[in-house]
């Protein structure tokens, strides 16, 4: 089935009046991807008809806005990334006395426990405070719950231990079942909020940035939008981790920044830039 130009701006025009999601700036062909998935898997015969079914139905919206949502991630996802945290951030964390991090598009929060666990090992999460956000309330709250099956936990312990490991995986949670519970002591510094990267606003006095393969999903303005929303929320000195497929390069902001780890998208806030 085609699916037009046209026809996409009025699915995303009407998805932001009713429902206030705007995946107007999104990349075009993650957006079409997901919306033709959600025609065949509804067998519906046209866009038209997917509209008018969005507007009208609450729940079958909640699902097209899953569709849309980007919830690719696993525990200590590019080992390599954690390693360089370790090695390069970590030192420059402990100058604060108090630390805050903003974890941007944190999914179903497999990535913000895995860095509660390396502040935990470095004796640093005692004093910081992470913030992770998503737009998508369903996945907050699968996040909030530390709930993941069993079976996925023999490949999160490889890259535990490639990441630069000080302890066993298995310390961090309890298996109950086919589900694996992370510890309740990995939760007491995160706050999970309901927070929209497209239209909502900057997070004052942040130390850290954690936001890894979101950007590529978005156009190019919306990007230098983004960024905006990060540098207005990063202390000078403060650190902004992007994905290996981004950059800050051929932002608008690239001059506010300072390569901490080219490779692995680590970046530092310039002093000079307010």
């Amino acid at each position: 089935m085609e699916l037009t130009d046209p026809d996409l701006d009025a699915l995303l025009s009407a998805i932001y009046g009713r429902y206030g999601y705007d995946f107007r700036g999104y990349s075009r062909a993650h957006i079409k991807r997901r919306v033709l998935q959600r025609l065949r898997l509804s067998e519906l015969d046209s866009i038209a008809f997917l509209q008018d079914k969005v507007l009208a139905d609450s729940r079958f919206a909640a699902c097209l806005l899953q569709d849309l949502s980007i919830n690719v991630t696993e525990m200590f996802r590019d080992p390599a990334f954690y390693s360089a945290i370790r090695e390069k951030v970590v030192p420059l964390l402990k100058t604060w006395s108090y630390v805050k991090i903003w974890h941007a598009g944190c999914s179903t929060g497999e990535e913000v426990y895995s860095m509660a666990i390396l502040l935990k090992e470095e004796g640093l999460y005692d004093r910081v405070r992470i913030y992770a956000t998503d737009f998508n309330q369903a996945v907050i709250d699968k996040a909030k719950a530390g709930i993941y099956p069993a079976e996925r936990m023999r490949n999160y312990a490889w890259n535990y231990q490639r990441s630069g490991a000080k302890s066993n995986f298995s310390d961090y949670y309890h298996a109950q079942y086919d589900s694996a519970i992370m510890d309740p002591s990995l939760k007491k510094n995160i706050v999970w909020a309901n927070h929209n990267l497209v239209t909502d606003s900057d997070f004052a006095e942040t130390h850290m940035i954690v936001c890894r393969n979101v950007l590529i999903y978005f156009n190019t303005e919306l990007q230098n939008k983004v960024h905006g929303v990060f540098s207005g929320s990063l202390v000078k000195g403060g650190v902004l981790c992007l994905g290996r497929k981004e950059s800050i390069r051929f932002s608008n902001y690239s001059n506010s920044y300072s390569d901490l780890d080219r490779f692995q998208k680590i970046y530092r806030k310039n002093y000079r830039y307010g």
